[in-house]
């Protein structure tokens, strides 16, 4: 089964889809968003993540694009960065490892001296019934997805300097909307909207803000295939705006909340779904 079709730019544009940061045609009147800012996207290799990174170049960011396994994806990434006029550095190191986030930071630090924006993306996803899944996969979800969150997070906060920072968790609909197939996954996103809550409490008198996004279904590398035949009719039928969504639906979010435009936005659990709320 392959992934449903992307709109072509003009055809998003003519049905009213918000358009690509990247788009050519589109000039910016208004300040980068984000001048003055860096910006840390973990998983930024492909999918969500890049997309967030390649917005965040394109609002004046410096971004450090992390990625794990995958160095020519992260290479491509900050690549579209620089040539789209923007600065970006890519990063390899695996959050669920205490050391090499440490690493991480301390790399960023020596090279640019502060931390502004974290965006906690890097992710595993096993989708297996239960009587299917192994116990490795699920420790290895849970220390991805909440665990290396955490870790980045503990980090961050040492870094961050009096003006405080941003943090942007990328949870999913299916942390209130589990499907059958993904409760260990769900599971995890759950973790992570409550996590934001509590730092979010936890951290405002710092002035830092921690929020979440939860995206909806979504066309990325890891979900190619999974969008086919029934299931993409079914997800369709439940999507208000009409079709699966595209990383670059999710950035303008995120570009929002690592703003100032979003200053008196913390704690939030923000869906980005297109009007879905589950299968």
């Amino acid at each position: 089964m392959g992934s449903v079709p992307r709109p072509a730019i003009s055809e998003r544009r003519t049905r009213g889809f918000l358009p690509l940061a990247s788009d050519p045609s589109i000039e910016k009147d208004s300040p980068m968003k984000l001048s003055n800012k860096v910006a840390i996207v973990t998983g930024a290799s492909s999918g969500i993540g890049a997309g967030i990174a390649r917005a965040f170049g394109a609002e004046g960011a410096v971004v450090i694009v992390n990625y794990n396994s995958s160095k020519s994806g992260a290479d491509a990434v900050v690549a579209s960065i620089e040539t789209a006029g923007g600065s970006a550095f890519a990063v390899q190191a695996d959050m669920s490892k205490s050391a090499d986030v440490t690493r991480l930071f301390d790399r960023v630090i020596v090279d640019h001296g502060k931390v502004d924006v974290l965006v906690n993306n890097a992710g595993v996803a096993v989708f297996e019934m239960v009587a299917d899944l192994t116990e490795d996969a699920f420790h290895k979800q849970f220390n991805v997805n909440v665990l290396g969150y955490f870790l980045a997070t503990r980090e961050a906060v040492k870094h961050f300097g009096d003006a405080g920072g941003s943090i942007v968790n990328i949870s999913s609909i299916l942390s209130t909307h589990p499907s059958a197939g993904a409760s260990v996954y769900s599971a995890t996103k759950a973790a992570v909207d409550n996590m934001t809550y509590g730092l979010a409490r936890e951290l405002g008198p710092r002035k830092i803000r921690v929020n979440a996004i939860m995206p909806g279904y979504t066309n990325t590398p890891a979900t190619d295939g999974n969008f086919g035949g029934d299931i993409g009719v079914r997800l369709l039928a439940e999507t208000p705006l009409g079709r699966v969504g595209e990383p670059e639906d999710i950035a303008p979010t995120a570009v929002f909340l690592a703003s100032d435009d979003s200053h008196w936005v913390s704690g939030e659990s923000i869906r980005v779904t297109g009007g879905a709320r589950g299968l």
